[in-house]
């Protein structure tokens, strides 16, 4: 039996619910795929957005052959075949459109394979899209990345997912024997788990209706503890864990981070994507407490790099733990974040003349860096933004 995720898949842009900011009308990838102007592209977001399905869609509505790989398992060989099966249409008609290649967890890919992609991508050979929940800078050649355009998918907002639910529960009303029902408590509950993920609602009230043939509050708990707990790299436990990671390291609770660290060591999860993170919590949650903090996780990844599996598992732990139990401070991070959201409302504001560089006898006449002292104490921050102050030295912030 189908799963009620591929029984409601879209089969037209206008069917498909998300993602308003790339499909919606005059948005650019809604107008590529209208004027049949296909490009490689990458597509970079969480799980149960849209991706694949989109993927699809865009060979139907451009009537292009469509071959779906996952990099989880896929090689050269898988490429070469698909390669081979189009040879013989391109004998024939040299101008027929390119196949496209739909490669899921495109940075499960490594170097050499990516390498190997690329000459086919470049000759327009094949159209390229790629799915990836991790950022693509870090795990996509440049090479590849230059040939391809990147989208950001964002997860699904409450209303577009009780859209779907209401798509659900008419689609299973009309083929049901049994007539579902439900509550509002039941769908809001649903909505929240769900948490933008459209697979991760349409599993639960499959779930939920196969065993039970009932969609209400209770129905859901229950299909909820009858699920196996898995470990999928590209979905929800991937996320839930590395979250659950995050925030015990946050909490100074070296326990609960070595415990979410053995869960993801033990179902095989990137070493270098946990380490990445690590780097990250570093800068945004240690920060200026302990500042050789960024240093020791910066090293964690270097020797997970050069380690790899089952020794990098010591490495990973030995930062976890120390990272754990350093002092927090976001001062700089929220800093830089609170100076951005000026920046985005207020734009280019002129900068301050004594600040502004003066290479010509012109830009000196007009008092370009005139006045200028390394220091003083006058803020140096556009006119519109004096007095504005975003840092709270790591001394004060402690008071």
């Amino acid at each position: 039996m189908q799963p009620l995720a591929s029984l409601l898949r879209p089969t037209s842009l206008d069917q498909f619910i998300g993602q308003a900011h790339l499909v919606g009308p005059g948005k650019p990838l809604r107008q590529a795929i209208e004027q049949s102007t296909v490009f490689s592209m990458i597509f970079w977001g969480p799980p149960g957005v849209g991706k694949t399905t989109l993927a699809r869609l865009i060979a139907t509505q451009t009537q292009r052959q469509f071959f779906e790989l996952s990099a989880v398992s896929a090689g050269k060989s898988d490429i070469k075949e698909i390669l081979a099966q189009t040879q013989e249409i391109y004998d024939q008609n040299p101008d027929a459109p390119s196949p496209i290649l739909f490669l899921d967890e495109i940075h499960r890919f490594n170097k050499a394979q990516q390498d190997f992609l690329l000459p086919f991508v470049e000759s327009g050979r094949l159209i390229l899209i790629g799915a990836t929940t991790e950022n693509p800078s870090f795990e996509i050649i440049s090479a590849l990345l230059s040939r391809s355009r990147i989208f950001v998918l964002e997860s699904l907002q409450p209303e577009e997912l009780a859209q779907l639910f209401d798509q659900a529960l008419n689609y299973l009303s009309k083929d049901a024997k049994k007539k579902p029902t439900t509550d509002p408590q039941a769908r809001e509950w649903l909505i929240q788990y769900a948490n933008g993920d459209a697979r991760k609602l349409l599993t639960l009230i499959d779930t939920s209706w196969q065993l039970n043939k009932e969609l209400t509050l209770e129905s859901f708990k229950a299909a909820l503890d009858n699920q196996v707990l898995r470990y999928d790299k590209g979905g929800d436990e991937h996320y839930d864990t590395i979250s659950a990671f995050i925030k015990s390291m946050r909490a100074s609770n070296i326990d609960a981070a070595l415990y979410y660290l053995a869960r993801m060591v033990a179902a095989g999860e990137d070493p270098k994507f946990i380490a990445r993170r690590m780097v990250i919590f570093a800068s945004e949650d240690i920060g200026l407490a302990v500042p050789t903090a960024l240093v020791v996780a910066n090293a964690v990844f270097d020797a997970v790099h050069k380690v790899g599996y089952p020794e990098a598992q010591i490495n990973l732990a030995h930062g976890v733990a120390y990272l754990a139990q350093c002092q927090k401070n976001r001062a700089s991070y929220q800093a830089y974040f609170d100076a951005l959201a000026d920046v985005k409302r207020w734009g280019n504001l002129p900068i301050p003349l004594e600040l502004r560089n003066a290479p010509t006898k012109l830009m000196k006449e007009l008092d370009y860096g005139k006045g200028y002292q390394m220091y003083h104490d006058r803020s140096l921050l556009p006119e519109k933004l004096q007095g504005k102050k975003y840092f709270t030295p790591f001394h004060e912030a402690k008071k």
